[in-house]
């Protein structure tokens, strides 16, 4: 099996803050870190390389959480029922990366659509999407759209930093378009080698679809490793639709992220 090309490493962010070490600052794994500084690119790549994330209601000063434990899942535990696989086979749909990221984070916000429509949902402020957005723009944020022709009926975004995932959140308009956006992503991070993609704080939902629960200290030293680890391009499989039902098939992945399809995609 061919490797996945390796990217360029990303902007080399320079954060204007120095972040507390999460052991030292939260011996007893509460959670909070540290409040304040900004949602600036550089200072949100800092936090994440540390195992930390912003969360925080509009108004509010920015508070910086590592939770002890972290939930967490593995590629390989994702659980896909046999109710979604016959989904993903029959419904028709396409997926795609990075194709409506303003949509997606937007859909996100919205409490009417999330997926588990809770009160912290209303985290995701025009702040934190103007962030993502910018993040985005730096290839760091990315998102993964679901799509029943050309309406837009699922998605998830999160960050890509080294080999590791850190999920933000997801959505759905119609049933299972949240779980075929997050097949989407195993799929990708299992093909592109990642050990695991973090999800931050357990919930129900996750942990049906396979999330482990792990302590800090386990979390932040498999962060330390996976960031050494030199990012996948996934420039090959960016901005266009795809069959969904094709992920059922484990050498479609492989194929769009070889060095074949890279040189395919690029601009001639």
């Amino acid at each position: 099996m061919p490797l996945p090309n390796h990217h360029p490493l990303q902007t080399p962010f320079v954060c204007r803050y120095q972040f507390p070490d999460p052991m030292a600052a939260d011996p007893d794994g509460e959670g909070l870190i540290a409040l304040g500084g900004d949602l600036a690119a550089d200072t949100l790549v800092c936090a994440y390389r540390q195992g930390m994330f912003p969360w925080f209601n509009e108004g509010e000063p920015i508070a910086w959480w590592s939770p002890d434990p972290r939930c967490i899942i593995y590629p390989s535990d994702f659980c896909v029922s046999k109710t979604l696989k016959r989904r993903i086979k029959n419904a028709g749909w396409t997926f795609s990366l990075n194709l409506a990221f303003a949509e997606v984070i937007a859909a996100c916000a919205d409490t009417r659509a999330y997926a588990q429509a809770s009160a912290s949902a209303t985290w995701i402020s025009p702040a934190m999407i103007e962030a993502y957005t910018a993040l985005h723009a730096e290839q760091v944020a990315y998102s993964v759209e679901i799509w029943d022709d050309d309406e837009l009926i699922g998605g998830l975004y999160g960050l890509k930093l080294g080999q590791a995932f850190f999920g933000e959140s997801m959505f759905h308009r119609v049933t299972d378009a949240s779980k075929a956006a997050f097949f989407v992503l195993m799929q990708l991070c299992a093909h592109s080698q990642f050990a695991w993609v973090d999800c931050q704080l357990p919930n129900p939902h996750l942990l049906r679809l396979g999330a482990s629960i792990v302590p800090r200290a386990e979390f932040l030293a498999g962060l330390a490793q996976q960031l050494s680890l030199p990012s996948i391009d996934w420039s090959s499989i960016c901005g266009q639709k795809l069959p969904l039902n094709q992920l059922l098939n484990e050498d479609f992945m492989t194929y769009y992220l070889s060095p074949t399809a890279l040189q395919l995609r690029k601009p001639r």
